[in-house]
């Protein structure tokens, strides 16, 4: 019974992610991400756009992150007008209710009751909000139904809050409905995730893409995300490169996404000039973001995102029987025998390659990105979780400082912030963050085109 709850999930498992609800961002698209910490201290939005990044290159959009951790619904709208709006976005993604559907309060004796009540309030405000977005008709809107809470694993026993994964499953469902009545396109984590959680755990049950708390997915939960966000789009398939050779013919049979040129052949060897109109997806491979400990890689284990988003293909058919090293502008990249070459080698499998170094470039410029604008998040968050409440919103002088210092001996999320602001409050810091951002996109977008490169597949002895 086992094994075939799991065969249905696998086979279910990205069924609502594949058919396309939202169109691909375009050139000059600002993509706002709106939404709670998930989305604060999270990358899958950073990783979305290292793959625009990378594999359309010459269409530049601009991202930003606008989540603030612990943000239920109602945060979100009072914020709403200065931290979203202003950044004028033609695309706004929204997803909320990890937080409006509790913690804590559920071990109160009415704790059904107050979570009911407080989903009440968070409705009403949701729609205030959607009122206000459609009166925005220059702004596309995505509903992301976001990543879920993790009741089942069994890594350990804590926040385990009975009866929240049910009461959000129900915001889910709502916030579908929502994007269905009002047209807008939505993008399901939800789902997946869930699915992805189940399967994984019939095999392990302390499996979690949140392994932390329940609450936040690791690195490799991120490119989850992004993976089911970017299929989506409809952007499965699109590949990097597929280029196939007959090697007795002495011709190219397909250059998709690519072109050949200069092709010569003898009877040890082949070579051809080979320019791609993509750079392959360069995966990380160390833990990235405080508190995380998986590595977007690890991922790979469980979708398929080498085979939908990062194919760089080579293929040569009618190899003379043999093995032969593979070259690229005069470095050896491998040995494959004539068998792997008519199978098709992935080239962005290969990290050696200059095309993987120079994808590779680009992400570290964008982590350095994501870097600082994890300061002005954190900002943000000393602004609106805290300094609001107290009558000080962007006051940033001595009396601010000051009320930060009292507290922060008491609360662990404004002594975890204190050291930030005590430097962002000061606007010429914020600029200054701003500029060097946009010098790193600038760099980005300046050295992400594709190069032309010199393959070389040679008999060896």
């Amino acid at each position: 019974m086992k094994k075939l709850y799991s065969l249905l999930i696998s086979l279910g498992l990205f069924a609502g992610a594949s058919a396309q609800t939202v169109a691909p961002f375009k050139a000059g698209d600002r993509v706002a991400f709106v939404g709670n910490s998930i989305t604060d201290g999270g990358h899958y939005h950073s990783y979305i756009w290292l793959y625009y990044m990378t594999h359309f290159p010459n269409r530049r959009v601009t991202f930003y992150n606008v989540g603030i951790g612990g943000d239920a619904i109602g945060q979100i709208a009072t914020r709403f007008d200065d931290d979203v709006l202003k950044r004028n976005p033609t695309v706004l993604t929204l997803t909320w209710g990890m937080n409006d559907t509790g913690y804590f309060e559920w071990y109160r004796k009415d704790g059904q009751q107050f979570i009911d009540n407080r989903l009440t309030g968070s409705y009403k405000t949701y729609e205030e909000l959607v009122d206000k977005l459609k009166k925005r008709t220059d702004i596309r809107k995505i509903l992301i139904l976001g990543s879920p809470y993790d009741f089942t694993s069994k890594f350990n026993t804590k926040n385990l809050y009975p009866g929240k994964a049910e009461a959000f499953s129900k915001v889910i469902d709502y916030q579908q409905a929502s994007a269905k009545k009002n047209n807008w396109g939505f993008v399901d984590f939800y789902h997946p995730m869930d699915a992805i959680n189940k399967r994984e755990q019939l095999k392990d049950t302390t499996f979690s893409l949140t392994p932390n708390d329940r609450i936040h997915p690791d690195n490799d939960g991120h490119l989850v995300m992004a993976y089911l966000f970017l299929k989506t789009q409809g952007l499965s398939n699109s590949v990097v490169a597929d280029v196939a050779i007959n090697a007795t013919a002495k011709t190219v049979t397909k250059a998709v996404n690519s072109k050949v040129l200069n092709l010569s052949a003898n009877a040890k060897s082949i070579s051809f000039s080979y320019l791609a109109n993509s750079l392959p997806y360069p995966i990380d491979t160390i833990p990235r973001a405080w508190g995380n400990r998986k590595k977007q890689s690890e991922a790979l284990k469980i979708i398929p995102f080498t085979n939908d988003f990062n194919r760089e293909m080579l293929t040569v058919k009618n190899l003379t029987t043999g093995n032969y090293d593979l070259l690229i502008d005069g470095e050896k990249m491998g040995s494959f025998n004539a068998d792997a070459f008519a199978g098709g080698i992935n080239l962005a499998e290969i990290t050696a390659t200059p095309q993987y170094q120079q994808a590779i470039q680009i992400r570290e410029l964008n982590e350095e990105r994501w870097e600082i604008e994890r300061r002005l998040r954190n900002y943000m968050w000393m602004e609106y979780d805290f300094l609001k409440e107290k009558g000080m919103l962007y006051k940033d002088n001595n009396a601010a400082m000051d009320s930060v210092k009292k507290y922060a001996a008491t609360n662990i999320f404004v002594n975890g912030n204190k050291d930030n602001y005590s430097r962002a409050r000061y606007k010429s810091l914020r600029d200054a963050w701003q500029k060097e951002m946009d010098v790193l996109i600038n760099q980005i977008y300046a050295i992400n085109k594709p190069q032309t490169h010199r393959i070389e597949i040679i008999a060896t002895k």
